[in-house]
């Protein structure tokens, strides 16, 4: 994720070496949420 404005988001895809961005709608994105002490690897 590089930018979230009011009604949408701009990322860009892991694996995209060119960088292109993406711009989603907020609202069509899932907010990621992990229960628990998971850790960072």
């Amino acid at each position: 994720m590089i930018e979230v404005n009011e009604d949408h988001i701009v990322a860009v895809q892991v694996g995209n070496e060119q960088g292109e961005k993406l711009i989603l709608k907020a609202a069509d994105v899932t907010p990621y949420c992990e229960e628990g002490d998971f850790g960072v690897c």
